[in-house]
């Protein structure tokens, strides 16, 4: 089985308000996240959540798939946060996807291909590619649960990645979605255009 980890713990401070509660396709930025994934061949979503916990909860779809995980040390970044899902994930999990909900973009039929493919072989990284620029979700094996559970907060999963780097593998998809995230509200009006336009 594969689970995923939503992340959806920061400040937003940039975008100015919840970036999980922007509205997009007449739904939050979180539902319209949660429905790809439910649909999807996960076997567990694990949201987790920090930074205005009370608003954001309500809009978490209820569903056997879905847990929701407070991180309470939310404040010390993105690190912290995934640490705060693993520790929920099942225990027959083979493999963690990460997503932060900034990135709705990704289409399912992606997060598919990334499942089929890391379960098919034996892998510890396995990070979807567009035009050769590495993009999200990655998959982190869970032989390296207790290495990331130990992984310094101040320090980015990118370089627990790097720090394997010859046991990567990318994954070549059609989906410019995987490098499109949002930071200010200018760059989320980019990925709703995006999306209005309908992905190739």
């Amino acid at each position: 089985m594969i689970s995923c980890i939503l992340l959806s713990a920061g400040l937003s401070r940039r975008f100015g308000s919840p970036k999980a509660l922007a509205r997009l396709n007449q739904q939050t930025v979180v539902e319209y996240i949660l429905n790809i994934l439910i649909d999807s061949k996960l076997s567990e979503i694990i949201v987790v959540l920090g930074d205005r916990y009370q608003e954001i909860k309500p809009y978490i779809l209820n569903h056997e798939k879905v847990k929701v995980v407070y991180n309470k040390d939310y404040i010390f970044g993105q690190t912290s946060s995934f640490k705060a899902g693993l520790r929920n994930v099942s225990k027959e999990c083979r493999g963690v996807m990460l997503l932060p909900v900034d990135m709705p973009a990704v289409k399912g039929e992606t997060i598919d291909r990334i499942i089929d493919k890391f379960l098919s072989g034996n892998f510890s990284f396995l990070i979807p590619s567009y035009q050769r620029k590495r993009g999200h979700p990655p998959v982190f094996g869970a032989q390296f649960k207790e290495q990331l559970l130990q992984w310094d907060d101040k320090k980015g999963l990118n370089e627990f990645e790097r720090k394997y780097n010859g046991q990567t593998v990318c994954l070549p998809v059609d989906d410019k979605g995987i490098l499109l995230s949002f930071n200010t509200p200018e760059e989320f009006e980019a990925v709703k255009s995006y999306l209005a336009l309908g992905p190739a």
